[in-house]
């Protein structure tokens, strides 16, 4: 039972939706945003991320999740994971994908992929997109960081299970040393500032939380 509270309680989290005012679309787009959206992924790509604890390697298998690749390929390259906060860091998982561009988080959100079959697990060190229900993938991922086989099976809002896409190869001891001081509590008592002003508000109401320098593909 308790197991099954831990589910529901994760789901809810991971499938929380964002929510925008009018008043935040004042920023632009990077000219090329929308030609990124056209990018394919190489079928097996490795991407490096540096962090204020240190540097992880993402391994993404093409195989596993072909829409899902594609999206983090586009994300990456475009730069969008530049500077991005680690908003949700447990013992259980992390989470990002909210930029200090609203206009540009939602344009992201406004492009879902669809949903795919679930091909591995959400075991310890396994990267999922986050999703508001079916074909609700979009721009956010979160790290295992223990095994969460519940979420291969879970069905909220049309959903047919979280969709690993990638896998931590290096670095899995960085992604541990992410803050959790916060834990989910910025995504339960601050959801509306959170997408409404990105960054800017994790920076100046959270400042012990972790964050992204750069992320970018390696070149092998």
């Amino acid at each position: 039972m308790q197991q099954k509270i831990f589910y529901v309680r994760l789901l809810l989290l991971l499938l929380m939706p964002a929510c925008f005012c009018h008043s935040a679309m004042a920023q632009k787009l990077p000219a090329d945003t929308v030609k990124i959206l056209k990018l394919q992924a190489p079928d097996i790509f490795k991407a490096r991320f540096t962090t204020s604890q240190g540097d992880f390697v993402m391994l993404v298998n093409r195989s596993w999740s072909p829409a899902g690749a594609d999206r983090l390929f586009q994300l990456i390259t475009s730069g969008y994971y530049d500077n991005n906060m680690i908003f949700r860091a447990t013992k259980h998982y992390v989470q990002f994908g909210i930029t200090d561009n609203p206009k540009l988080t939602r344009f992201w959100s406004k492009h879902p992929l669809p949903d795919e079959p679930v091909l591995q697990s959400n075991l310890d060190s396994m990267v999922s997109f986050a999703s508001v229900g079916a074909n609700g993938r979009s721009n956010q991922v979160f790290i295992n960081l223990l095994n969460h086989p519940g979420l291969d099976t879970s069905s909220f809002n049309g959903s047919k299970g979280f969709i690993p896409v990638a896998k931590i190869v290096e670095g899995m001891d960085v992604v541990r040393k992410f803050n959790t001081q916060y834990g989910d509590d910025i995504m339960y008592k601050n959801h509306d500032s959170l997408f409404l002003k990105g960054s800017e508000f994790l920076n100046r109401k959270f400042p012990g939380l972790d964050k992204i320098i750069k992320a970018e593909i390696v070149k092998e």
